[in-house]
Formats: structure tokens, sequence, C-alpha cells
């Protein structure tokens, strides 16, 4: 009896010491928890209010930078011919994109420049038709006259920043255009641009403006150009306009060769060895300008697994370039705004973890940490009011990009700002996951956005099987996760906090959604293009 007694006491014991170790440990996580949330939440306003110092510097330089300008073009053709122009290199990397490669060639051929003084590199390190599809094509317009060379490599070393360095050893031209194969350049592009160079020897790059060939193709594009033209309307030219440090967007600018040496040339430990070598280049005291009025259309992703690979290669591209520039930038002789500028420019997608560590502490800390819950509703209120300004702030910004893009009908398209606000926080789970890469140095490679080649006949007989979208099972359950957290929120009467994990529920649930959707489309593209080469084939053999 006395021993039975005795093991219901141990027992009890045992419970009691588990217990007492359990509640520690979970007080010590929901502390934890707690700090996380918090430095995510100041991270949000921060990076939300710095949208509004964009949109200051943007409204307050807008009409008179832009009016210089087109000055400084009118008087540098009043005091020169075209013969005065100088030599120009067009360099055109390329990697398996047949569908749109002619159509990248026949807009650089036609961009209205001295043909002697107007070289055209094309970079294709294509391993699929694409290679035949370029060779035939520059055949034809060499034939025509046109200072056209295929430079084709089979190491792909350092990828497109290996192509661009090789091919810069041998170009002719002192200043470089950049265009990749889903832009269209239109005919003045070098007439816009290339003055600036010349008027001024201290200016490195002109950066154009991107556009949309398929704006309207869907939601998703339509949601995409509203955001890119954030960007390029409103930050880009804030930067440039304001003197703070800018990047080289990839494509659709002009570099000076001596601005390219003199940064330390093309670099490959990044994935966005544009925005690397744009800080080493004005670090080494070279300029950089945007030109708002130069536009140059181009083909948006119309898949969203196609747009968050690309995504993820912004993202994890702008934290190595984070990790490997600020401690210059910060040691740097230029102003503190400067400095400040350019840690949140290239820190700019850890907003991306700083939403999916909101959402998920959320629900735990209202649900099991009394110091949130219980805390007063004033205190609600105040946070909620910081809270609210900073994520409102980027549709503020996208709304005076819209108004200001000098686009027709911008009111009709803001109707899909909801669809961006969705996209922004669904891809937050991808994006954090190249934070995160970029930040333990996982190596990855660089992987292209494929492109449809939007209104040109299809020339790709190779097609690109997506990978099954394990990173959507996730997205669904965070998805999932926070409608219960906004249940709980709802319950507590805690209705200010709703909005946000109601935004982040249908973003993630509809990204996640959408993956599988494309995904399972991909797979019948596939089939289906496979199946009509296998007839092709067979036709071909009974023709025999």
């Amino acid at each position: 009896m006395l021993s039975i007694f005795g093991a219901k006491l141990c027992i009890k014991q045992k419970f009691n010491i588990g217990y007492t170790v359990f509640m520690a440990i979970s007080t010590i996580l929901l502390d934890i928890m707690f700090v996380v949330y918090v430095i995510a939440g100041v991270g949000l306003v921060i990076y939300g209010f710095s949208c509004y110092y964009s949109i200051y510097l943007f409204l307050k330089n807008s009409r008179s930078t832009r009016l210089s300008d087109r000055k400084k073009i009118l008087q540098y053709y009043r005091e020169h011919s075209m013969e005065d122009l100088p030599q120009v290199t067009t360099q055109l990397p390329v990697f398996n994109e047949a569908n749109c490669v002619e159509r990248l060639l026949e807009a650089v051929c036609a961009i209205d420049y001295p043909k002697d003084k107007h070289e055209i590199q094309v970079l294709d390190d294509s391993t699929d038709e694409c290679y035949e599809v370029a060779k035939k094509k520059v055949e034809e317009l060499a034939a025509k006259g046109y200072d056209i060379k295929l430079i084709h490599r089979t190491n792909r070393q350092e990828f497109k920043a290996g192509a661009l360095k090789e091919a810069m050893a041998v170009a002719k031209g002192d200043f470089l255009a950049i265009f990749d194969a889903d832009f269209v350049p239109e005919k003045d592009f070098l007439l816009k641009t290339i003055p600036y160079m010349v008027m001024d020897e201290q200016v490195g790059l002109v950066q154009g403006r991107w556009g949309h060939l398929n704006r309207t193709e869907s939601g998703l594009t339509l949601a995409q150009s509203i955001g890119i033209d954030g960007h390029f309307v409103v930050e880009q030219s804030a930067r440039s306009w304001g003197k703070l440090f800018m990047n080289f967007n990839g494509t659709a600018g002009v570099w000076r060769k001596q601005a390219i040496y003199g940064g330390g040339g093309w670099e490959g430990d990044t994935l966005t060895e544009d925005m690397d070598l744009s800080y080493r280049s004005q670090l080494a005291g070279w300029k950089m300008k945007f030109v708002f009025d130069v536009i140059v259309p181009a083909e948006l992703p119309n898949d969203i697994n196609a747009f968050k690979a690309q995504q993820f290669r912004w993202a994890k591209g702008s934290i190595q370039t984070a990790i490997k520039i600020l401690p210059r930038v910060l040691k740097a002789d230029v102003p503190f705004r400067v400095k400040l500028g350019a840690f949140l420019h290239t820190t700019h997608y850890s907003i991306h973890p700083c939403m999916l560590f909101t959402a998920l502490c959320a629900w735990p800390l209202l649900a099991f940490f009394e110091p949130v819950a219980h805390l007063p509703t004033w205190v609600y209120t105040v946070g909620f009011t910081f809270i609210f300004l900073a994520a409102i702030a980027p549709s503020v910004l996208y709304f005076v990009a819209q108004r200001c893009s000098g686009y027709t009908g911008w009111k009709v398209r803001l109707l899909s700002m909801p669809i961006l606000m969705a996209l922004g926080v669904g891809i937050a789970v991808s994006n954090t996951k190249a934070v995160l890469a970029a930040v333990t140095g996982h190596k990855s490679g660089f992987v292209r956005t494929p492109k449809s080649g939007v209104g040109q006949k299809k020339k790709a007989t190779s097609h690109y099987k997506q990978k099954f979208p394990w990173q959507a099972v996730l997205e669904l359950g965070v998805g999932v996760y926070c409608i219960f957290g906004l249940l709980e929120y709802i319950g507590a009467q805690k209705f200010i906090i709703g909005p946000f994990l109601a935004l982040y529920s249908i973003g993630f649930l509809s990204v996640g959604v959408l993956s599988f959707m494309h995904y399972i489309s991909n797979l019948i593209e596939v089939h289906k293009a496979r199946k009509d080469e296998n007839h092709h084939v067979e036709g071909v053999d009974l023709g025999k």
C-alpha cells in the first residue's frame, strides 16, 4: 500500500517538474517571439516610412529635373551633328530565349544611330536551340551591313556578369548599352542617353525606365507593372535626383567603360551583379543618372512560379550586395543620409522576413502572452496608427507613380492594387528563404526567368518543366495559420489588427493556390509540346 502511494507521489512530482520545465520553456519562447515581433514590426515601420521620403524627393525635383534634362538634349543637338556621336557597343546577354531573341536583335538594329559607330554583341550562353536561332538572325543582319557579332560561351562562368566581362574586353565602344532578351528598345534610345555622358565626363551610367509589353495580359502582369512603375517612376527618380546612391537595373542602360573598370569590373559573386557594380562605381566617384523620359518596354513574367524565381534572385542578390558593399559605404566620405539611403535600398527585401515573422507571431502572442493579451486598447491604437501609416506607404507610392507616370488609364489600373498587395505579401515565404540563403552564404545558381515572346511566333522546341512547388504547400499552410490568428484577434475584440491578418491570409493562400495552378498548366503544356514533337518526328520518318 505504501509502495503504491509512494509510486503515485513520485509520478506526481515528476509531472510537476515536467510541467514546470514546460512552462519555463514556453515562457522563454514567448519572450523570444515577442522580441522578434517587435523587431519585425519596427522594421516594417522604418521601411514603410522610407517610402514617404522617396515620394518627397520625387515630387520636389520632378518638374525641374525633367525640364533640365530636355533642355540638355536639345542643347547637345544644337551644338553637335550625328557625325560627332561617339562609338557605342550594345551588349545583348542571352540564355535559352529563342522565343524573343529575334525580336530583340531586330529592335536593336533598328536603333537610330550611325551604323559605323554602333557595334552589336550578342552574348549567347544558350544550351538549346536559341543558339541556332540567334546565329541565323545575326548572319542575316550582318549581311545587311550591321556591325553585329555572336559571342557564344559554353562554360557560363560567372553567368551574365562573366559574359559581359569577357565581351567588354573586345568591345569597340567606350560606351556600352545593355539590353536583356525580353526588352524592346525604342529607335531613339541612344540618341536620348549618350549625350548626357558626352556632356558630363563624370557620368558613368545612364539608366532608362522600364515599360511594359504585356501589362494587360493578366491580373498578375498588371500587378507587376504597377510595382515596377513604383520603383522606376518614384524610387529611381528620387535616388537619382536626391543625390543618393542608385543602381543599374541590369538592362535598358548605358555604361561608360571607364566607370566599369573604375568600380572594379563585373563580378559574379552576387546574383545582382548590376547593383553590386553600381555601388562600387559610385564609391569610386562616378555619377549615376536616371532618365525619366526614356522608356524601354519589356515583357513581364506571366507565370507566378517564374515571378517568384525572379523575385528570389533579386532578393538574395540584394542582400548579398548589402553584405558585400555596406561596410565600404559606411566607411565612405559621404553624408549620413546617403549611407542610410544605401542601407535601406540594399536591404529592402528584409521586409519579407518582417512580414512573415509578424504573421507567425501574432496568434500565439495574443493567445498565450499575457502582457500582449491584456494591453489596453489605446496602446493598440497608437501602435496601429504607426503600423497603418507604414503599411499604406507603398500603396501611396504606387498611387503617385501611376498618377505621374505619363501613362493613360492610370485610374483604372489602380483597381488592381489589391492584387499587388496580396502578391507582395504572398511571396514573403519565398523571399524570406532568399534573404536567409544570402545571410547564411548558401550558394545557388543564376536562374533565368522564362520568356514567352509576347506577340512573336514561337521558336523554342525545348520546354522548361517546373519543379513541384513544395514552397506553395508552406504558403498554403501559413495562409490557413493566419486565418486562425485572425479568428483569435476577432474573438479578443482586437479588431484593429484584423485587417493585416486578413491580408496575410489572402496573400499566402492566393499565391499558394496560383502556384499549383500554374504548375499544373506547365505540366500540361510540356506534355502537349513533347507529344507534338513526337508526332513531328514520326511524320518525318514516314516521309522517308
